[in-house]
């Protein structure tokens, strides 16, 4: 048997969902049957347990869109944190580029001004790769007369990673 449908205000619905914990609360937790005094039937349960039913899921239902929501502003929160790094990360990136541009700049004017024999020298002591870079950034004039001042086997193997970086195509 159903009840006819008749709007629910937020007063009548919680009032029903208290009656309701109040009516879980003052149940025992056994499995025995409660007899039933004279007044009460059946019926009459089965019909305050149906007009409770639509309180009970629209309050379930409200508690879950509220946990949804508080989720959903967690996440939000997360993504404005992780947009705020990448931009940080991203910024520090762009000053350490300058920054290394800038030095790469200073240091190949740095060895352009310097002897051949001198310059020769140091770039003999330096990484392969890294003397590579600065006399492929030099004048090929100045690069020339450095290399000229340099043992044969470093000056060949200078030349060997010049060369291979100028391929255009993978070696490999």
């Amino acid at each position: 048997m159903t009840l006819p449908h008749r709007p629910r205000t937020a007063g009548l619905r919680n009032a029903a969902l208290a009656a309701a914990l109040l009516l879980a609360a003052s149940v025992p937790a056994t499995t025995e049957t409660i007899p039933l005094s004279g007044t009460e039937s059946a019926s009459e349960i089965e019909k305050f347990c149906t007009g409770i039913a639509d309180a009970a899921r629209d309050r379930r239902y409200s508690l879950q869109a509220m946990e949804l929501k508080k989720l959903k502003d967690d996440i939000d929160e997360r993504i404005r944190r992780l947009e705020e790094k990448r931009r940080e990360y991203e910024d520090w990136m762009k000053r350490r580029e300058t920054f290394l541009a800038r030095a790469q700049e200073d240091v190949v004017k740095i060895y352009a001004t310097m002897k051949p024999d001198a310059a020769a020298e140091r770039l003999a002591e330096l990484d392969a790769r890294l003397a590579a870079g600065i006399l492929m950034k030099l004048d090929s004039r100045k690069a020339g007369v450095i290399m000229n001042e340099m043992n044969s086997k470093a000056a060949a193997t200078l030349t060997a990673i010049m060369a291979s970086a100028a391929r255009r195509e993978d070696p490999s």
